[in-house]
C-alpha cells in the first residue's frame, strides 16, 4: 500500500475507472455476440447497428483504441456478410 496521499487517491480513481471500463467492454462483447447470433434474421441489421454503436462509444471513451474498434467492426461486418 502506498504511503503518499496522491498515490492513494490514484489507486482509488484507477479502480473506479477499471470498473467502468470493465462494464463497457462487457457490453461490447454482449452486443457483438447478439449480432452474430442474429445474423441472417430479421433483427440482424438492428443488432449489428447496436454492436457497432457500442464499439464506437467504447473507442470514443478511450476504453478501446480507435484502430482496435475499426478492426472489430470490419471483422464483424465481414462475418455477417458471409452469412447472408
Amino acid at each position: 500500500m502506498a504511503n503518499i496521499k496522491s498515490q492513494k487517491k490514484r489507486i482509488l480513481t484507477d479502480a473506479k475507472r477499471a470498473e467502468r471500463n470493465k462494464s463497457v467492454r462487457a457490453e461490447v462483447k454482449t452486443r457483438v455476440k447478439a449480432a452474430r447470433a442474429a445474423a441472417g434474421t430479421d433483427g440482424g441489421t438492428e443488432a449489428l447497428r447496436l454492436a457497432i454503436r457500442r464499439i464506437d462509444k467504447a473507442a470514443q471513451k478511450g476504453v478501446m483504441h480507435k484502430n482496435a474498434a475499426a478492426r472489430k467492426k470490419s471483422r464483424l461486418m465481414k462475418q455477417l456478410q458471409s452469412v447472408d
